[in-house]
């Protein structure tokens, strides 16, 4: 914690609250949030008034002394210019310059249409987020459509569940799809067009194993010469009866499947002559048992681009070699021809995005699931509170190209950090309550303070909080022994509490003998300080409510992971997970959660609409949080978001 003031104090004010009548009025100093008397008041203002002029007359000087220097050596004297505002981010951005201009000046059509294809096999990550924003967002830009196709070409890794929360996700992101569509819509389409591809004797049936496969492909590391599989002589008639028994069901899988014909001498892998369709013993979730053959993703993939009219095929770095066969396919079947192109890749260090790690995770129960807060799935991202308006600016800010990104996980906190700062609402938390006692507060016991909700934006209100004669302050603003480094509570010293009537001065303490934990501190109100050196949190006893606060660290010690001796598990963080099982939360908390979501934007932008993650708040002093899906109405469990400020410790 840092022992700053907090802005937000500055202009928290005190309302109808009982009053010594004999004591000066007092007045709110809007600079420093301390109540003062008309007098000292402004006894300040004229100090600063004065401190502001000399300030000017420095400048001034200094203005002069420049235009005096560039007269004496002929040049125009630079005009001093006042230092600009910080521009709004501007989330079109990358569509009108860079990679994606380029790529739409190569084919400037109207109307544009992109899509989104997940395969259904398994959560999208932070990775799929970029992808999202750049198919979706460069159709609107350019005032088109995106679909959301799945591409459900492989009935055994495919789930019900998958479906949901990709569509989910998209939304949330605030995006809604022109069509959701599957490629299963097209099996018929994709089969005939198989049946055609062989009658131009540009694919055949293979009954070669993984061994032959890799010898003809030119062995280990290419240490023979490339050859055609035998099975390519098949006549058309032979070749078209085979994929009809594939399809018949009278193969079994790896029995049989169906390659096309293209330039095994070429020097790109994705044209020596790939699988179209295989040979898959399981039902479909969407066709049953209809179908014994699937199309692969390379068969699929360009075809449907073309059956929905696919302008630009926007898609990762990883799939340019396959933009020759993409090609081929089309131009061999003589249908409608999108363009592909390729962005660099998304990915952050620090953690594992693979579905097969995610999911040893998963199963071990080193996290509770596949949202668990400390991932980056996007269920997980949305769990642990971050705003859909914070992912987007993140990819806006780090821009598209063709080289791939691996991001460092503080520079994505950072961009959540900025975008929590101007959006949510300020409330004060206590994580390890100790209880104080101020002595003579009895005529403040029970007073109303209105509190608003930012220093920075009025539009979000406020709310009213009772300040109560005990007070919870955090165990880590109290120390037994005081130093001079030191500008908390301590006995015998004095700090402020935020938007309290003054600051308070600690006399005494007593502690428990078993544990030597600190359970009451005794006070009394610092009358005579005008200003303490530090302001803390605190919260009342009137309307405060008791909650779980989960503070999420990064699930591994290292930025990779992978590197770590003794494997990827050694690493994990033993700290990534910190409980605070007794927290309180101050009364203002049920108002912010009736005004949910915080801040209204993208896929969360209507009131109720969003989940529990979106009752977000920044406890002052401490990080911002969101409410968690454990939560009930008798328990308020919270996650950490991201810290106050960046731990330079990570760097």
């Amino acid at each position: 914690m840092t022992d700053a003031v907090v802005d937000a104090a500055a202009k928290m004010q005190l309302a109808d609250a009982p009053v010594d009548p004999n004591a000066p009025k007092l007045v709110l100093d809007e600079e420093t949030g301390e109540m003062v008397s008309k007098g000292e008041l402004k006894k300040r203002l004229a100090k600063r008034a004065k401190k502001a002029i000399k300030e000017k007359n420095k400048d001034d000087k200094k203005n002069v002394a420049a235009t005096t220097a560039a007269a004496q050596d002929g040049a125009t004297p630079k005009k001093q210019t006042p230092k600009p505002e910080e521009a709004p981010i501007d989330t079109q951005a990358m569509f009108k310059q860079g990679f994606l201009n380029d790529v739409y000046n190569e084919r400037p059509v109207k109307p544009v249409f992109t899509r989104f294809p997940p395969e259904p096999n398994g959560f999208l990550h932070i990775g799929h987020a970029k992808a999202i924003a750049i198919n979706f967002g460069f159709a609107k830009y350019h005032g088109g459509n995106c679909y959301l196709r799945f591409d459900d070409t492989n009935p055994e890794a495919e789930e019900e569940i998958y479906f949901t929360a990709i569509e989910d996700t998209v939304r949330w992101l605030g995006f809604t799809p022109y069509k959701i569509t599957y490629s299963s819509d097209n099996f018929q389409k994709l089969y005939d067009l198989a049946e055609k591809l062989i009658g131009l004797d540009k694919a055949y049936v293979c009954h070669c194993n993984d061994d032959e496969i890799k010898l003809q492909r030119g062995g280990e590391k290419g240490s023979s010469p490339r050859f055609r599989c035998k099975h390519a002589e098949q006549s058309v008639e032979e070749n078209l009866q085979k994929f009809r028994d594939m399809r018949d069901g009278k193969y079994k899988p790896r029995e049989a499947f169906l390659r096309m014909k293209q330039d095994i001498t070429d020097g790109n892998p994705q044209m020596w002559d790939l699988a179209a369709y295989r040979v898959l013993d399981k039902p479909h979730h969407r066709t049953g048992s209809q179908w014994k053959i699937y199309p692969t993703y390379d068969f699929t993939h360009c075809l449907c681009d073309s059956f929905e009219g696919i302008t630009h095929s926007l898609c990762t770095t990883e799939f340019v070699l396959s933009r020759v066969s993409y090609e081929w396919l089309n131009k061999s079947l003589e249908v409608y021809e999108p363009m592909q192109r390729e962005y660099g890749r998304l990915s952050l260090s620090g953690t594992v995005l693979s579905k097969r790690k995610l999911k040893e995770l998963v199963d071990r129960k080193i996290v509770r699931g596949w949202d668990d807060p400390r991932l980056y799935t996007l269920i997980a991202v949305r769990r642990r509170g971050v705003p859909p308006g914070a992912i987007l600016e993140f990819v806006n800010e780090l821009g598209v190209t063709t080289s791939n990104s691996i991001i460092q996980i503080v520079r994505f906190e950072q961009t959540i950090r900025r975008y929590l700062e101007r959006t949510v609402p300020r409330l004060m938390l206590v994580l390890d309550p100790v209880p104080v006692v101020i002595e003579d507060a009895d005529e403040f016991d029970g007073s109303e303070l209105t509190v608003p909700f930012s220093s920075k934006n009025a539009a979000m209100g406020d709310h009213k909080i009772k300040f109560t004669k005990t007070v919870y302050i955090d165990r880590s603003d109290f120390r037994e022994v005081d130093s001079k480094d030191y500008f908390r509570l301590a006995p015998g010293k004095t700090v402020g509490l935020l938007q309290a009537p003054f600051p308070i001065k600690a006399t005494s303490f007593t502690k428990d003998e078993t544990t030597g934990k600190v359970t009451e501190i005794r006070a009394v109100f610092d009358r005579e300080t005008k200003k303490p050196k530090t302001f803390i949190q605190w919260v009342g006893t009137d309307g405060s409510r008791k909650c779980e606060v989960r503070v999420y660290n990064q699930l591994f010690k290292s930025e990779n992971p992978a590197a770590a001796e003794g494997g990827w598990l050694s690493d994990i963080n033993p700290e990534s997970e910190v409980v605070y099982p007794d927290a309180l939360i101050e009364s203002g908390f049920d108002e912010v959660k009736r005004r949910a979501p915080w801040p209204e934007a993208a896929g969360e932008s209507e009131l109720g609409k969003g989940g529990p993650e979106s009752v977000r708040f920044q406890a002052m002093r401490v990080a911002y949080f969101a409410l968690d899906k454990e939560s009930t109405d008798d328990k308020i469990v919270l996650n950490r978001i991201v810290s106050l400020k960046e731990d330079k410790e990570k760097n």
